[in-house]
C-alpha cells in the first residue's frame, strides 16, 4: 500500500499541499476557519469557493477539504 506522508490517501495528500502552499488558497482557508464555527462549516465554505478540482487535476472533495482544514495551523 502506497504511503502519502501521513495522509488516507493520495488527493487528500494534493489537497493539502495546494491548500498549505498556494497563498490565495491558505488564506481562504485561514478565512474560512476563523468565521465559522465548526471545522464541517469551514469545510462547506471552502468547497462552496473552489473550483472542482486542483490546478493538477485532483479533486476537492469534503474529506480531502476537511483534513487540510483540521491539519492547518492557525
Amino acid at each position: 500500500m502506497p504511503s502519502y506522508n501521513g495522509h488516507h490517501c493520495r488527493t487528500c495528500w494534493n489537497v493539502a499541499l495546494w491548500i498549505g502552499n498556494d497563498e490565495p488558497t491558505y488564506r481562504f482557508a485561514l478565512e474560512c476557519r476563523r468565521t465559522h464555527r465548526t471545522l464541517r462549516g469551514a469545510t462547506r465554505a471552502m468547497l462552496a469557493g473552489l473550483p472542482s478540482r486542483t490546478p493538477d487535476g485532483a479533486r476537492y472533495t469534503f474529506r480531502s477539504v476537511y483534513s487540510a482544514l483540521a491539519g492547518l495551523d492557525e
